[in-house]
């Protein structure tokens, strides 16, 4: 774990990594799913290193410098292909995401950056955000046409 100072704390199918397996960067996912799930996109899976949920982390505090975390995009889940790509967060979201940003925050290390993506299909970004104890050094401030995605960066600056 030494070399893994990188954690993807919902890699799903690591949509966004141009280095799908890189060395420095634990894989995390609540769950694995083989590929073939997905008839119109064969090949697509979620093969995390390990199995774990960012609501309950075990890893020690300051343990990685960078945190990306891609949370469900959706409320409930259904058959829906984001659904199955992202998962769904459930009837007790804001605890459970409050209780996640609490716990990635607690293993980021000092000057550590997290960097959180959402797309607001069913919540307000202005909600979310509410949530966190911290707020974003930068991000998507506006929505651009149809996109509904943000990605917002947070730094853990010592302020005392």
């Amino acid at each position: 774990m030494k070399d893994k100072f990188i954690l993807d704390a919902c890699c799903g199918g690591k949509h966004f990594w141009f280095d799908k397996n890189n060395k420095n960067t634990l894989y995390m996912d609540i769950r694995s799913v083989e590929p073939g799930s997905i008839k119109l996109q064969p090949n697509w899976s979620v093969k995390p290193d390990i199995i774990g949920d960012y609501r309950d982390i075990n890893f020690k505090d300051k343990s990685f410098k960078l945190i990306v975390w891609d949370i469900p995009h959706k409320l409930k889940p259904d058959k829906g292909l984001i659904t199955m790509k992202y998962g769904s967060l459930g009837e007790n979201w804001k605890e459970d995401t409050t209780r996640g940003f609490n716990n990635l925050w607690r293993i980021l290390d000092l000057h550590g950056v997290l960097i959180f993506k959402y797309a607001d299909l069913q919540i307000k970004v202005s909600e979310m955000l509410e949530l966190f104890p911290v707020k974003p050094l930068f991000g998507t401030v506006t929505k651009k046409g149809v996109n509904n995605t943000y990605w917002f960066c947070f730094m853990k600056i010592d302020n005392s």
